[in-house]
């Protein structure tokens, strides 16, 4: 992948933001990359500007946009509530998808072939969702979370079928220290005959964190091995969280 300059995007008084697109390809991507091969998980410059935000906060409370909610202390998933959206897509949310998969993709067939294992993602994410609804996966998988004062969410995987792309992103939507406090993203990976290794990371307001769906490759003494991965947030002491999540594989 070619090197790119960081583009952040802008609020209003700065000039014309740039199209979703770009700032997904301005990203410093090999850099990333090198994150993700380390971490299992990379944070982005800020792709959202505030106001970008905040509209996408406010289509929390028109259910009309989703196709099903889900009280995460009903289910034993923690504790708060996200929403799956329905079909179409929020442009937003169409459009980081489209823009982040040619860049996961590269990682995603990288990954995939240390592991010995067959890539079965086509290039054209489109043609990729399709085999996943012909496997009887059809349901829209982005998502809306919100969170409130000791909400929290449970370690675990977002899986709905054989048909999984082993990356995925999450974007946050409020600022931590201003607008909650608390909340931070967990990850945790098992390691090779090894204690489970716990990352955290404090998802600022517009930025992306790109992290592992289910599992990745682990250099072991024995080669290159699957290294299991769960996520989840830490408890939200104040304030409210919103977050975005886009994945790459339908439910």
């Amino acid at each position: 992948m070619p090197t790119h300059t960081t583009q952040r995007a802008r609020g209003a008084g700065g000039s014309r933001p740039a199209a979703l697109g770009d700032r997904v390809a301005a990203c410093d991507w090999p850099a990333l990359t090198e994150e993700l091969d380390s971490l299992g998980c990379a944070l982005t410059p800020q792709l959202l500007a505030p106001a970008e935000c905040r509209d996408l906060i406010e289509l929390y409370d028109d259910t009309a946009r989703f196709r099903s909610t889900i009280d995460m202390a009903r289910h034993r998933f923690g504790s708060g509530q996200y929403r799956y959206f329905a079909r179409p897509l929020p442009e937003p949310v169409q459009a980081l998808r489209e823009a982040f998969y040619p860049y996961l993709l590269e990682i995603a067939r990288d990954w995939w072939g240390k592991l010995g294992r067959p890539s079965p993602w086509p290039d054209q994410l489109g043609e990729w969702l399709a085999m996943c609804h012909q496997a009887g996966q059809s349901k829209s998988s982005q998502i809306l979370l919100r969170y409130g004062a000791g909400d929290w969410n449970a370690l675990h995987r977002d899986l709905f079928g054989d048909m999984v792309f082993p990356l995925q992103v999450v974007i946050g939507l409020d600022e931590q220290g201003t607008d909650y406090t608390g909340g931070e993203f967990l990850l945790v990976e098992q390691r090779p005959r090894a204690q489970s290794r716990g990352t955290t990371t404090v998802l600022r307001q517009g930025h992306g964190l790109v992290f592992t769906t289910r599992d990745r490759p682990v250099r072991s003494t024995r080669g290159w091995t699957a290294g299991p991965v769960r996520h989840g947030v830490s408890t939200v002491r104040s304030g409210h969280r919103h977050s975005l999540g886009l994945v790459f594989h339908d439910a």
